[in-house]
């Protein structure tokens, strides 16, 4: 039982760690943020301690948060030696919850983590530091940062949450529409990440898929938060989702959605994500996020390549462009042009794009891919080696590589 100890206990902390930090924060505040993180720490370090010897206790996870509570309750109470503390602050650390208010905490705590007065990276990675319940190894590994600067940025985030004392809480009616869209980017950025990571060993990390599905989630079903924004990102997760599994082969070499086994591609996922976006469509205005997932939608009730609706994708991504502007948005726009009018189309669309996207190795792909359909290989090879030359993931670099060779044969 011993040897399993260690494997319990961090399986503990990713599952538990973050309800105990939203818990404790909630109740002593932003200002004392580091006392709930090194409770949490304390009471993880003691179970390595105590339990290899003394065995597990029946409820480990409630172990787990009498032991952070006491903890921080101690260190309270020795700081009231010297500094005067609010006369209820223990007795409100000291009450328990019940497993409604976890959740409730930890809404709380991803709005406080979401606060706009941090960075859009240091609300993304103090949300899977305290929500989460990841390493700052994980969150660097993640998204290929130094732990350094995983760490300096997490440091300064908190401090910043001190500084403006700001509560952990879902924020009131009046301010919950524009903190929300705070809390909804970060989660699209999270799962984004997940989903096609930059650079790497691994084209998906599904860890970072699975945490912002949970947690958005979480969204849907509060009463505070449930909303048709929050229904259509989850929806967009789902059924972005739905295709992991077919995104690579046995080798963990890049497959194109038209390459991909379609027969793997999750069903219950796309009935999820379908039901998501039907009640994403009860609210008055179109996000962008509900324009993504009905483009994945497209894609998700396709029984082939050849049967996806390309005119009807080309239409989408021209209302996605009037929610956004986004360079990258025109590049899978000029994708679906391609598939309607032509490669010649396609092109004509992405000289535009040249400056904006010239350091993203995508555009140049898809230069070449374009290129390449019109027979037109010496373009296409030059295109693919300026797309080797730029930032992008190892099981991307062997795509690149590969259809690099069919262009020099």
């Amino acid at each position: 039982m011993s040897e399993g100890v260690p494997r319990l206990v961090e399986h503990l902390f990713r599952h538990e760690s973050g309800k105990l930090m939203a818990g404790l924060t909630r109740k002593l505040g932003a200002g004392r943020w580091e006392l709930a993180e090194e409770s949490v720490q304390e009471a993880m370090v003691r179970a390595l301690k105590i339990w290899p010897f003394q065995g597990l206790p029946p409820n480990p996870a409630g172990w787990l948060a009498r032991t952070a509570h006491n903890f921080a309750i101690d260190r309270l109470r020795r700081e009231a030696g010297t500094n005067p503390l609010p006369a209820d602050l223990i007795r409100h650390v000291e009450s328990a919850g019940s497993d409604s208010e976890s959740i409730d905490d930890q809404l709380a705590m991803m709005f406080a983590c979401c606060h706009p007065a941090l960075s859009p990276e240091s609300q993304v990675a103090l949300t899977l530091k305290s929500v989460c319940g990841f390493s700052v190894a994980e969150i660097a590994r993640a998204f290929l940062t130094a732990e350094p600067t995983v760490a300096q940025r997490l440091v300064r985030a908190k401090r910043t949450l001190a500084a403006q004392d700001v509560p952990v809480a879902v924020p009131p009616p009046g301010e919950l529409p524009e903190r929300l869209d705070a809390v909804l980017a970060t989660l699209y950025l999270l799962f984004n990440e997940g989903y096609s990571a930059h650079i790497g060993d691994d084209l998906v990390r599904e860890e970072l898929c699975t945490e912002a599905i949970r947690l958005t989630r979480w969204l849907a079903h509060s009463e505070a938060t449930s909303s048709p924004r929050v229904h259509a990102l989850l929806a967009l997760q789902f059924l972005q989702s739905s295709r992991l599994a077919a995104r690579t082969d046995a080798s963990g070499n890049l497959l194109l959605l038209a390459e991909q086994d379609r027969s793997q591609w999750d069903q219950r996922l796309i009935h999820a994500g379908i039901r998501h976006l039907d009640a994403a469509s009860e609210g008055d205005s179109i996000t962008q996020y509900h324009i993504e997932a009905g483009i994945a939608a497209v894609h998700a009730i396709a029984p082939d390549d050849a049967s996806t609706d390309w005119a009807h994708l080309l239409r989408l991504y021209d209302r996605l462009l009037g929610c956004t502007r986004s360079p990258v948005v025109e590049l899978n726009r000029a994708v679906a042009l391609a598939r309607v009018e032509g490669p010649d189309a396609g092109l004509a669309a992405l000289e535009p794009l040249r400056v904006a996207l010239g350091q993203y190795f995508l555009y140049h792909a898809v230069l070449a891919d374009l290129q390449f359909r019109l027979g037109r290989r010496n373009e296409a090879a030059r295109a693919y080696r300026a797309a080797l030359a730029l930032p992008c993931s190892n099981p991307e670099r062997r795509f690149l590589q590969s259809r690099l060779a069919c262009c020099e044969t």
